[in-house]
């Protein structure tokens, strides 16, 4: 055997020697890079006087979303809710819902404001979002959506909303969702992929679009 052969074979050999012990180190430390995959997705924002509280749509069954809102609006930091939802049928629609789940939880029918809309993705409902915060002349808005869409929602309405309008997005906690152990459960797998390819989309098609002063959270007022 000649001797370049011979080195060839070794660094080969050392080639399989690398990556199977690169396969078993990722197994080793499988569990806290996947623990780190789904905490990166959460943003829960400290709360501010704010002037409107949002709740996005498709809140799961628990109404995680709406209790989390019903909270903030006791601890009043905004006077108003707004149930943003799609259009279900031409007469029913999922913001209709979430005002039963608002009022259920202690939000009074007065200040909920419904938002239905025809909007099939988060980016779309940002637009509608942001036409009603024009209307209503808002300044200050708290976006209430689910801890593991808090960030692709952050990126969004960072891009949709005009730097006149600061934000900030609070995730609450989701019963279908745990950042700790989602990959144990079917319904934690489908919502961390669901979300990877929302995010990847959103990328794609805010492209052209750069982040706006109110990426920044707002400042809380200090008393005196």
């Amino acid at each position: 055997m000649k001797r370049g052969d011979c080195g060839g074979i070794f660094l080969r050999l050392l080639f399989i020697i690398f990556f199977f012990g690169f396969l078993a180190l990722l197994f080793v430390i499988r569990h806290p890079l996947m623990r780190f995959a789904g905490q990166f997705w959460v943003i829960d924002e400290p709360s501010a006087q704010s002037d409107a509280l949002i709740v996005l749509g498709d809140d799961n069954y628990a109404g995680d979303r709406a209790f989390h809102a019903a909270e903030l609006y006791r601890e009043k930091v905004a006077p108003v809710v707004v149930a943003s939802g799609r259009l279900l049928r031409r007469n029913n629609s999922i913001a209709e819902v979430m005002q039963h789940d608002l009022q259920s939880f202690g939000v009074p029918a007065e200040s909920i404001v419904p938002l239905s809309h025809r909007a099939e993705n988060t980016r779309e409902e940002a637009d509608e979002v942001a036409r009603l915060i024009h209307a209503r002349g808002w300044k200050r808005v708290m976006i209430v959506t689910s801890n593991y869409h808090a960030r692709r929602t952050r990126f969004i309405y960072g891009r949709v909303l005009p730097a006149s309008v600061t934000f900030r997005v609070s995730g609450a906690r989701d019963s279908e969702f745990d950042p700790s152990n989602w990959w144990q459960t079917r319904q934690g797998q489908k919502l961390f992929f669901n979300e990877l390819t929302g995010y990847l989309v959103a990328l794609w098609e805010l492209r052209g679009r750069s982040a706006a002063a109110n990426q920044s959270a707002f400042l809380i007022p200090q008393p005196g």
